[in-house]
Parts: structure tokens; C-alpha cells; sequence
């Protein structure tokens, strides 16, 4: 396994991260906490100072009980979520037959948990294009990050995870380390993510857009430059002697990524191209893709590049 991912679980096929150990399918939230390595605690115990062997009345740390390792410093209001209860978050849905837990695992030494699960719905494009909808749980033991609970939607054909753009803070919960994650923020939660359903009618109306509107291909270099090459927006005729490496890869990725043939010469086709690259092309580092695709520089990327490709596309 790449670096800082600890231990990881995937049931069913092989993830699009490509890392982790295979557990059987309907797999339950106890037994992906185990297989994924995630069956530890924390506690938050006083900072102790390593002089005077003093103790702070004011100052903590979280500590994996494991084996004893410091994940990060926090504050005296600071509650602890445990893996257990984020896993937990799945149970309901799990034993309903409305979601299956496909992966789960620790990433940055176990300062960063993540469990994902694929709900009952999706929808195809030109009856060839699979897009499936998931739940992401992201639970951080790191003092000033919160816990989240987002939607997702995964293109099959090359495991590209889209972005909800347009209304991205409807599509997920957060819940800052103050207080329990007890039945009542489970309630918030399960009512702020409406099961993804509204969701994915919603991104299925954008997507059947986008894969009925082609592009030019001054548009098309327009989209491009607009997302990795802003310092050209302005410039008349580009060349491509001023393009750089990227948009050298994105003008070959929208031919020969997996599924290209589908919806040809569209907006869909031009999005898939910047969602492969950041996936799959963009980082060596894989974790710290995995993070970044999700909730970082990537993931708002993507909501940029759904917006704008539905513009051009209704233009």
C-alpha cells in the first residue's frame, strides 16, 4: 500500500483508489470495523508537559488506544466520535437492503477515517453510461475539522467519482467534534442528505443534458483553459505551443478514456476527461488523492467543472 494509508476493506469489485482487502459482499458495519483495521478508540486524554510532567487543565490530546499513538491535539470542548459510530451511521440502511458498504479505512496514521456505501440508486446514460450513487462518511480525529456525510455519484465505466456541483452544500452534513453522534444528529443528518434521492435526479437531469449538447472545439479548449490554464482565458487564438502539460493530457484522455465512445463529442464526454485526469492521472500520492478528490482542491474542482460544462452546454 501507498504511504500513510494504514489499513483499508472494500467488498464487491475493486475499488476505483484500487486499494484496500476484499471482504465479502453484505458485509455488516461490525465486520468492515474489523477487516478495515478500524477497531479501535480514542480518548482524549490532559496534555502532559514533557519537562515538568505537568498536567493541563485546558490542553488535550487524542490518543488511539491501540497502541497508544498521539493524533492530534485539541481543545477541552472537543468530543470524540468513535469509528464504531460513524460505521454505525450505515446500520440502518444496511439491514434494509438500501445501502451496502463497499470501503472503508484509515488514511494519515489513522488521523482521517473514511467509510463509503453504495445506495440503491443510479441511472445510465444513452443506455451504456452506469452512473451509480454512493454515501461518503469522512470522520477526522484532528482537532478543527468536522466530521462529514456527503453525496457522491461513481461513473462504473471508469470509476470517476463526479461531483453534485450546482447545490454541493445541500448534498452533505457536517457535524463539528462538540457534541455526541447520538440518534438525534443522526436524524439531522438522514434528513439533510434526503437518502441522495433528490440528488440524483437532479445531477440525471445535468448528465442527460451534457450528453446531448456537443461541443466546438473552441469551446472545448475554452472549458479546459477556463479550470487548468486560467492564465490563457484572455488570450484570442491560443496555440498550442502555449498549452501545457495538462491540457496536452485532457485533449488525449477525451478520446481514449475508458467509455469515450459514449455520448462522443459531447459536454459529458468533455467532463468525464477532467474527472479521469483528476482521479486517475492528476498526484502520485494516492491517499492524499483520495482525500483531495473528496473534499479538497480536486473535489471543488469538479464542482467547477460540472457548472461550467452545463453553461456551455445550455448556451
Amino acid at each position: 500500500m501507498v504511504a500513510n494509508v494504514e489499513t483499508m476493506a472494500y467488498a464487491g469489485q475493486v475499488p476505483w483508489h484500487g486499494l484496500g482487502h476484499k471482504v465479502g459482499e453484505d458485509v455488516t458495519p461490525e465486520q468492515m470495523e474489523l477487516v478495515a483495521g478500524l477497531n479501535w478508540k480514542v480518548d482524549k486524554v490532559p496534555f502532559q508537559n514533557p519537562v515538568t510532567g505537568e498536567k493541563s487543565d485546558s490542553y488535550f490530546v487524542l490518543v488511539r488506544d491501540s497502541d497508544g499513538k498521539e493524533l492530534s491535539p485539541c481543545g477541552h470542548q472537543y468530543v470524540p466520535v468513535q469509528n464504531r459510530q460513524a460505521l454505525g451511521f450505515f446500520k440502518k440502511f444496511t439491514e434494509s437492503g438500501d445501502m451496502t458498504l463497499e470501503t472503508a479505512g484509515s488514511l494519515d496514521g489513522g488521523r482521517r477515517i473514511f467509510v463509503l456505501a453504495k445506495t440503491s440508486e443510479s441511472f445510465s446514460i444513452k443506455g451504456k453510461d452506469k452512473v451509480d450513487s454512493y454515501l461518503l462518511c469522512y470522520h477526522p480525529h484532528i482537532w478543527g475539522q468536522s466530521l462529514k456525510i456527503l453525496w457522491t455519484p461513481i461513473r462504473v465505466v471508469c470509476q470517476n467519482t463526479l461531483t453534485m456541483a450546482l447545490d454541493s452544500g445541500r448534498s452533505e452534513f457536517r457535524m463539528p467534534h462538540i457534541q455526541e453522534f447520538d440518534a438525534n444528529v443522526q436524524f439531522r443528518a438522514e434528513h439533510a442528505l434526503g437518502l441522495a434521492h433528490n440528488r440524483m435526479e437532479t445531477f440525471k437531469e445535468q448528465a442527460e443534458l451534457l450528453s446531448s449538447k456537443e461541443y466546438t472545439d473552441k469551446n472545448l479548449w475554452k472549458y479546459w483553459i477556463m479550470l487548468f490554464q486560467p492564465s490563457l482565458k484572455n488570450e484570442p487564438n491560443p496555440t498550442p505551443e502555449m498549452f501545457s502539460r495538462t491540457l496536452e493530457t485532457l485533449s488525449s484522455l477525451i478520446l481514449t478514456q475508458p467509455g469515450s465512445t459514449i455520448a462522443r463529442n459531447t459536454w459529458w464526454q468533455a467532463l468525464n476527461a477532467v474527472t479521469y485526469y483528476l482521479d486517475h492521472q492528476s498526484g502520485r500520492d494516492r491517499d492524499a488523492t483520495m482525500t483531495s478528490v473528496w473534499l479538497g482542491q480536486k473535489a471543488a474542482l469538479k464542482r467547477r467543472a460540472l457548472e461550467s460544462a452545463v453553461q456551455l452546454a445550455q448556451q
